[in-house]
């Protein structure tokens, strides 16, 4: 009896049958039929293969571009965002010459019709000379001398100032704006002096290109307004033939259609902030520009006229 037990729990049982085949619904076919992939999958794809080097990366965004896989301003900011870490501040710095400051030893009453006219957030403040920086002024404290503060007085108002060497790379600079949660830094040269000044706008124009304010041009207005010096502040996207019915002048539009475009002509590239070149007697000086365009000149025009 044990040994008929010990017989039937040994019996082998018949093999299991195959499991029946997965037949896909008619609703996970059209899914597969549907299904696209992403952005994100279809550039993955584009750039599979490693670049060896930057040439070959900018080459592989160009040729997403191509492939509507990315539009010309992300492009462009891909672009900039790469220029930006090669870049230092001196190539974007406002000169030395041109930085609006103000100066401890004058009253609120002579320089603020300074601050109103430049329209600046912030100004460096000086004692006498340039290379003595004692802080900055943000020209929203101003408000506590017009709310009839009796004991008004700039020294108290001054935030630190910040010194950035010349050479300082501006991916660097970037991320000390943001962790320090400054605007603005006076650039210094190699022996200490100030050379100019920058701000977090200066940089981020390198990437997204120019940031325009309530204080830059605005799209409805004239492309030639006048300046109270006597000089014009004139767009660069200024149409050559508008240019010369304004002025009298005969520059010609058959190379370049823009004002801007003959300034860059002139130079023989794209000038930086603050640089200046004379055409047929007139002054032309950059006042707003990055890397890649210039947007917007100062004109004087000839003593003789």
């Amino acid at each position: 009896m044990m040994n008929n037990r010990w017989r039937a729990d040994n019996v082998a049982l018949p093999p299991r049958p195959p499991p029946a085949p997965h037949h896909r619904s008619d609703i996970d076919m059209e899914e597969e039929k549907t299904h696209k992939p992403s952005l994100l999958e279809r550039l993955s794809a584009l750039i599979l293969r490693e670049p060896e080097d930057r040439e070959q990366l900018i080459q592989l965004l160009h040729s997403a571009y191509e492939h509507n896989l990315l539009d010309s301003e992300a492009l462009s900011m891909i672009e900039g965002v790469l220029q930006v870490s090669e870049m230092q501040v001196r190539d974007i710095m406002i000169p030395r010459a041109q930085m609006d400051v103000v100066d401890i030893g004058e009253t609120p009453d002579k320089f603020i019709p300074t601050v109103i006219s430049t329209a600046h957030s912030r100004f460096p403040v000086i004692d006498r000379e340039r290379d003595n920086v004692l802080g900055i002024l943000l020209a929203k404290d101003l408000l506590h001398y017009y709310a009839g503060e009796e004991e008004f007085e700039v020294r108290e108002m001054l935030r630190p100032a910040v010194f950035v060497p010349e050479s300082k790379r501006l991916n660097v600079l970037l991320r000390e704006f943001r962790a320090s949660r400054n605007h603005m830094a006076i650039v210094v040269d190699e022996y200490g002096g100030v050379a100019g000044l920058v701000t977090i706008e200066d940089v981020l124009e390198q990437i997204v290109g120019d940031i325009e304010d309530e204080y830059d041009f605005d799209e409805t207005e004239d492309n030639i307004l006048p300046e109270s010096s006597g000089q014009f502040r004139v767009k660069a996207q200024t149409e050559i033939t508008d240019f010369n019915e304004e002025f009298g002048t005969t520059f010609g539009d058959e190379e370049y259609d823009t004002v801007g475009g003959l300034v860059i002509s002139r130079f023989g590239r794209v000038p930086k902030r603050g640089e200046s070149i004379v055409i047929d007697g007139f002054r032309f000086q950059v006042m707003r520009a990055d890397s890649r365009r210039v947007h917007t000149l100062l004109v004087q025009k000839p003593r003789d006229q």
